[in-house]
């Protein structure tokens, strides 16, 4: 342990040192990947189908969300809605005055910010590309590498391999710096809140308790695979989910709740633009540059899970689908958790502040959800979500990395055994974080996880643009009229067509 407490500073050291000089390259990456991927949605390739022309989506539209939103959020949602505004409000952003009411708005808009529209599309250019590949253009594609064309020809072959190889590495140290970091996080703080619900005493022995049923629990959805095992996570972790703010919008202060929203939502259209765009240092800036970082180590195993449950649906379809799901469902989180943790601030009832900075973020998540009625039974169901929220993310990472660390599978899931071998790999690390302790320390872990896979994203976004430049299927889907007339009069040169105002193409290009 105390070899684990002298990392703490020189770990903090670094997270300011990539803050002060390497932030401005995560900010970059975001803004060009959701200038790219906004435009493709509604460019004329954003009609191109994740699949055949006649593939319907596998999945309803709820039951996709609920994966998507389930898998890409993990318990953090539940923790960190509660304590970043408390630190938002001691250091708001735009020259704000602190503990102001403005900043008590600002609190829940940061959140709102890094959770958001800009942080959701960094899943989207490895599912767009994977997706595509798999399902509209019949490529195996199992590794993230598998889908970036570096370069053409085969002359470059060995130059190939080694970019592909080096990309795979990338991709592994960033999904374990994730991962790991999520569960090193969240195993302490849902042990104090198991702790104060129960009256087992808080401590190294209660976290090793929690590790083991989180292993089990792990252990059993990766075994199952992606039917059967994580879909059905994912859809009783949503449910779960709404229930629990449901009952605290409920029995908690509903009108200052959704008036803070409201004023916090017009502050986030009013201020997107400068937030994404700012690089000066600052606590807020630094927090953006953490939570950049770790959807950047996400972006490999997301883009490939949704991808998998996305055949059948349009470019636009699945973009649209992750911004609708993903930013409603953390905005609520941060609405009324949040909410409910600044109005015990504001109106005095604990001083949440003091305690988040001289007791951590264990206690203060605690102590909220103890000021609520049915102390003991709030306190297991969040415990409950966050066990549930914990295991739909860890069960899909593990699945998706065997398949990036797989012999070709030709449409057969990744071995029981190298599933399984991740979930090992994903608990040690994060136990070994458990050990260091100290949320700077995950927050460096994080920053550095995502540093490499920066330059995997350009080179995606690249690949995409190359991709649908040169393919030249489907850029507009036929109507049902257009192919019937395609097929009884052959068509020799491209022409419009007064029928729904569709461009024919040419059969050649048709059978293209």
């Amino acid at each position: 342990m105390i070899g684990g407490k002298g990392l703490q500073a020189p770990l903090s050291s670094l997270l300011s040192w990539m803050n002060l000089k390497l932030g401005w390259m995560y900010l970059g990456i975001y803004i060009i990947n959701f200038v790219f991927l906004i435009g493709l949605a509604f460019s004329r390739y954003g009609k191109i189908k994740i699949g055949k022309p006649d593939d319907k989506p596998v999945y309803s539209g709820f039951k996709w969300g609920a994966m998507v939103f389930a898998t890409a959020i993990d318990a953090s949602i539940m923790m960190l809605s509660i304590t970043d505004p408390l630190t938002v409000i001691q250091n708001p952003p735009f020259h704000i005055k602190a503990y102001s009411h403005a900043a008590y708005i600002s609190a829940t808009m940061m959140g709102q910010f890094n959770w958001g529209p800009m942080a959701w599309m960094m899943f989207a250019p490895a599912a767009v590309l994977i997706g595509y590949l798999m399902y509209r253009k019949g490529q195996p594609v199992q590794k993230l590498s598998d889908g970036i064309g570096m370069l053409d020809g085969d002359k470059h072959q060995s130059t190939k391999k080694f970019f592909a190889g080096l990309i795979n590495v990338l991709v592994v140290v960033g999904i374990i710096g994730g991962v790991g970091s999520s569960i090193g996080m969240e195993v302490p703080i849902t042990a104090k809140a198991f702790s104060s619900a129960t009256g087992i005493k808080y401590g190294l022995p209660l976290e090793l308790a929690l590790f083991a049923v989180l292993f089990v629990l792990f252990a059993v959805t990766v075994f199952k695979g992606l039917n059967g095992g994580i879909d059905r996570l994912s859809m009783a972790h949503i449910w779960l989910a709404i229930g629990f703010l449901v009952l605290i919008l409920f029995f908690g202060p509903t009108r200052y709740i959704i008036s803070n929203e409201a004023q916090s939502l017009g502050m986030l259209v009013q201020k997107f633009v400068p937030m994404a765009t700012n690089t000066r240092p600052s606590a807020t800036q630094q927090d953006t540059i953490f939570y950049w970082g770790w959807w950047l180590s996400y972006m490999p195993v997301m883009g490939l899970f949704i991808a998998k449950i996305s055949r059948g649906k349009t470019i636009r379809q699945m973009l649209m689908g992750m911004l609708l799901y993903g930013f409603t469902g953390c905005a609520l989180f941060y609405a009324v958790m949040g909410g409910y943790a600044l109005w015990l601030q504001q109106n005095g009832v604990i001083n949440l502040v003091h305690m988040l900075n001289t007791q951590g973020q264990a206690a203060v998540i605690a102590t909220v959800i103890g000021t609520l009625p049915m102390k003991q039974v709030m306190t297991l169901l969040y415990c409950l979500s966050c066990f549930i929220f914990l295991a739909t993310t860890i069960s899909g990472s593990a699945y998706i990395l065997s398949s990036f660390t797989s012999v070709p599978l030709k449409h057969r899931e990744p071995t029981r055994f190298n599933r399984m071998s991740w979930v090992v790999v994903f608990m040690i690390f994060a136990f070994s974080l458990v050990l260091v302790g100290g949320f700077q320390v995950i927050q460096t872990i994080s920053v550095m996880a995502g540093f490499p896979l920066i330059a995997v994203c350009a080179v995606i976004l690249v690949s995409i643009h190359r991709l649908v430049k040169r393919d030249h299927e489907l850029v507009f889907t036929p109507s049902p009229e257009v192919a019937e007339v395609a097929q009884r009069r052959p068509v020799t040169v491209e022409r419009k067509s007064a029928i729904r105002g569709k461009l024919i193409l040419s059969p050649k290009q048709m059978a293209n």
